[in-house]
């Protein structure tokens, strides 16, 4: 078997993954005639993802940024909402995908008159729907705006909705300028109610915005946390030698990191694949696993983010099992529903694949 289809095959869990990110390109055209959006840079799918692709590989975060407003654009009707959720998990399933918990933003697609409750429940209804013809699990996060001053609402918004679906909040968009600190009130109210926290941090900003998204904030998990590095000493060879003060923190209190590494390029968070830090924190053994981010704009797959692990850090399918047990044990579902992902999912989907690769030795 080639390695692309080992990984393909075997279970997998994807935790940071924006449902506005990842349109099918024929998708987007077809709603796009639909609702006469007349913006689009080309009518042909093939060409449409590329020029996607093209615009996201800029080397920077705002840059990176600009495709969106194509694919929320046709994301305004209830009826858009269901389908673009129910298709990504027709994707997730078609990637060996276990379980995700994808994001958006509700405050983009209000521009055609929908409320908060009308768009977070039609994507809920495309993912349940999925999940009832794909058996893959899910989770819902809802994202506010780092440049936006409705924080507070998307936190009671995330909160009001956690029995249908919704199983965390997060903080996303441009970092500079916009600290997580500024939207305490939000962060407050989702801790008061006992919820959940993720926030973009340490992606095209430094350890300050980690520092900020963890002791102000509250945050259960990190988005990215590229510039963790920044706090951490390396000797000539590259190697781990001391950690500062916070990322000794996040290693001791299994503060988990949600890498994506195809993303971290595109948005210049880092040079070159080669010099991501994923692979020394991993062995540091920090709590990581691998992510999508935008699977449109960054052309990948979570198949084709462990497949370039492999080939760039020589990660081995042991591996790729502890990377994913690690993704299961930072999902915001209840530890029993984790346990059962672990113990009757994943574990057993590793077992099957060993057991296949050596059979297919001995043949």
């Amino acid at each position: 078997m080639k390695t692309e289809e080992i990984i393909r095959e075997v279970p997998k869990v994807l935790l940071h993954d924006h449902l506005d990110g990842g349109l099918r390109p024929s998708t987007i055209i077809e709603i796009a005639k639909e609702i006469n959006y007349d913006k689009l840079p080309t009518d042909d799918p093939g060409e449409l993802a590329e020029w996607f692709h093209r615009g996201a590989n800029k080397g920077n975060l705002v840059e990176f940024l600009q495709g969106f407003e194509h694919t929320v654009a046709v994301m305004q009707t209830k009826e858009s909402l269901e389908r673009v959720a129910y298709e990504m998990m027709e994707d997730m399933k078609n990637d060996g995908v276990c379980y995700v918990e994808t994001r958006f933003a509700p405050v983009l697609h209000l521009q055609n008159g929908l409320h908060y409750e009308d768009v977070v429940d039609s994507v809920l209804k495309g993912l349940e729907r999925g999940k009832n013809d794909f058996g893959v699990g899910y989770g819902l996060i809802l994202c506010a705006m780092r440049n936006m001053t409705n924080s507070l609402e998307i936190a009671e918004l995330a909160a009001n909705f956690r029995s249908r679906g919704v199983v965390g909040f997060d903080l996303a968009g441009e970092e500079g300028g916009y600290p997580p600190k500024d939207h305490l009130d939000a962060f407050q109210f989702i801790k008061r109610v006992n919820f959940n926290i993720t926030i973009h941090a340490g992606e095209a900003f430094g350890k300050e915005s980690i520092w900020q998204a963890i002791q102000y904030c509250g945050a259960h998990r990190i988005g990215h946390a590229t510039r963790l590095t920044e706090d951490i000493v390396f000797d000539s060879n590259g190697e781990i030698i001391a950690l500062g003060e916070l990322a000794q923190y996040i290693l001791d209190h299994r503060l988990p990191l949600e890498i994506c590494l195809l993303s971290n390029v595109h948005t210049g968070a880092i040079d070159k694949l080669e010099n991501h830090p994923f692979i020394k924190l991993f062995r540091k053994k920090f709590r990581v696993f691998l992510n999508t981010d935008d699977r449109l704009m960054s052309d990948t797959t979570l198949t084709k983010e462990y497949l370039i692990a492999q080939e760039t850090f020589g990660i081995t399918l042991d591996d790729i099992e502890k990377l994913n047990i690690n993704a299961m044990k930072s999902a915001f579902i209840h530890y029993e529903e984790r346990l059962h992902y672990i113990y009757n999912v994943i574990k057993p989907g590793y077992q099957k694949m060993r057991e296949k690769l050596l059979s297919l030795q001995n043949v």
